[in-house]
């Protein structure tokens, strides 16, 4: 097993996946129990999992996602969801607008990585047509879809790609 920062130097975007190697039950519940455990304002856990793996299902985010064909490919999706209302009673109208989206990209930021720890490849997508998403999985108003991560078995190992220098990113005051 990888210590953390192998796991977060080894996250790279994969595109193309395995089609013949469904994801494991364990190792699937083992990243949603690690999204779950993500730090959320107040513990709230404003956020709502949607895990598609139905081709179906994928082929509706698919075409949500402006034709990203590994969203197909890949043998799951998982939705992630902000909702809002929740944080909202805590929080008032700053965590509407924004505890809730905080919280389910981070736990989708922890998703992501534990894919990465079980041996597994991911992508994130960000461009999706939002009502189309919300008619191809049924979501109702409370919920508002932030992020797709496709993930399984990696059909290729992608290049690293080139990061900024922290004297770029950092500023200290």
């Amino acid at each position: 097993m990888w210590d953390f920062f192998e796991t977060v130097r080894h996250r790279h975007s994969v595109r193309r996946y395995h089609t013949d190697m469904p994801v494991e039950r364990e190792k699937l519940h083992a990243i949603l129990e690690t999204a779950a455990s993500a730090p959320s304002a107040g513990d709230l856990q404003a956020y709502r999992i949607v895990v598609a793996a139905e081709r179906s299902r994928r082929d509706a985010l698919r075409a949500a996602a402006d034709d990203q064909a590994f969203i197909s490919e890949a043998p799951i999706c998982l939705v992630f969801c902000a909702e809002a209302r929740r944080s909202a009673q805590e929080f008032g109208e700053r965590g509407e607008r924004l505890y809730a989206l905080q919280d389910a990209t981070i736990a989708a930021a922890y998703a992501q990585l534990a894919v990465v720890a079980a041996g597994m490849g991911s992508t994130w997508v960000g461009r999706f047509d939002e009502a189309q998403v919300r008619a191809a999985l049924g979501l109702g108003p409370e919920l508002t879809p932030v992020a797709l991560l496709s993930l399984g078995y990696p059909a290729e190992l992608p290049e690293p790609t080139p990061r900024r220098r922290l004297d770029e990113i950092v500023i200290h005051p």
